[in-house]
C-alpha cells in the first residue's frame, strides 16, 4: 500500500494526498519520506502548474504518529538526543519542500490538521478548508512548545501577533468558521465541495503564465522574510523585469484583450 498518491485529476493539475487514513495520516517516517520524495518530483513536472495536498479519509494530518513513528537507517549507530535531531530535520525539509515547489500548492484540509499536522498546512500557499476542518498547535497540550516545524514563523504573519500567541499557548481548536473569519484560510467550504473549490482555484491559476505564476508565488514567500520594504521592491522589480524583457505575455495580454479571447502565455 502507498502511503502517498499521485494523481492528476485536472489538466495540468497534481494531486497528492497522505493515504493512511485508518491513523489520520499521521506523520511517520514511512508517509513523510515518500512525501518529500513525491513533492520534489513534483516541482520539476514542467506540465504540473498547480499542486493539490489532502489527506484520505477524515483527517489531513493529525501530526506525530503516536502508534509507530517509524525507523530508518540514518538513526544507525545514534543514541537518542542524535535520532531526534535526525527526524526533526526529515519533518523540517517536508516543508521547505513545499515552499520550495516551483508551483502554487493550494492545502485541500478535508479534516483535522493537529500538531504537525498544522505546520503541513500552513506551509501551503493557498488553504481552502471543509466545513469539517479543524487546526490545533497540539505540542502545548502535550507538554511540549507548540512552536514546531516553522509554525511561530508563519502563523503570526498569517493571522496577527495576538491572534497567533492565543491559539498556540491555549491548545484549543480553531474550526472551519473561525480560520476562515481570521484569515487562516482563503475559504471554508462544503465538505463535499472542497476539491471541486480547490480545481476551481487551480484552473484559474493554470490560464496565467507559468513562469509568471512561478515568480509570484517566490516573491510572496520571500515578501515575508524581507528584511526591509526597499530591498524586497528591488527583487519584485528584477522579477518583474526579467518576464517583460525576455517573453512576449504583456503584447499577447494586450491583443487577447482587444480580440476578446483569453490569453495563450508562451514564455
Amino acid at each position: 500500500m502507498s502511503f502517498v498518491l499521485v494523481d492528476k485529476p485536472r489538466p495540468h493539475v497534481t494531486r497528492i494526498t497522505l493515504n493512511r487514513p485508518e491513523r489520520m495520516n499521521a506523520m511517520a517516517f514511512d508517509v513523510m519520506v515518500p512525501l518529500k520524495e513525491a513533492l520534489e518530483e513534483v516541482s520539476f513536472d514542467n506540465d504540473t502548474r498547480v499542486v493539490i495536498l489532502t489527506g484520505a479519509g477524515e483527517g489531513f494530518c493529525s501530526g506525530a504518529d503516536l502508534e509507530d513513528p517509524g525507523y530508518m537507517s540514518i538513526f544507525d549507530g545514534l543514541t537518542m538526543p542524535g535520532i531526534a535531531r535526525r527526524a526533526m530535520k526529515v519533518l523540517d525539509d517536508v516543508v521547505k519542500a513545499l515552499q520550495d515547489m516551483h508551483q502554487p500548492v493550494i492545502g485541500a484540509i478535508n479534516g483535522a490538521a493537529i500538531g504537525g499536522g498544522f505546520c503541513l498546512a500552513m506551509a501551503t500557499d493557498i488553504r481552502v478548508v471543509s466545513e469539517r476542518a479543524y487546526f490545533r498547535a497540539a505540542g502545548i497540550n502535550n507538554g511540549l512548545t507548540a512552536a514546531e516545524l516553522g509554525l511561530s514563523y508563519m502563523l503570526p504573519r498569517a493571522i496577527g501577533s495576538s491572534r497567533a500567541f492565543e491559539i498556540m499557548l491555549s491548545g484549543r481548536d480553531v474550526d472551519a468558521t473561525e480560520a476562515d473569519l481570521i484569515g487562516l484560510v482563503s475559504k471554508a467550504v462544503p465538505h463535499e465541495s472542497l476539491l471541486d473549490e480547490c480545481y476551481s482555484v487551480a484552473e484559474r491559476i493554470v490560464g496565467f503564465s507559468q513562469l509568471g505564476v512561478e515568480l509570484t508565488k517566490q516573491m510572496l514567500w520571500a515578501g515575508l522574510e524581507a528584511g526591509s520594504r526597499h530591498s524586497h521592491m528591488n527583487h519584485e522589480g528584477h522579477a518583474q523585469l526579467f518576464v517583460r524583457m525576455t517573453t512576449q505575455n504583456f503584447e499577447e495580454a494586450i491583443k487577447a484583450r482587444k480580440q476578446g479571447r483569453a490569453p495563450e502565455f508562451k514564455d
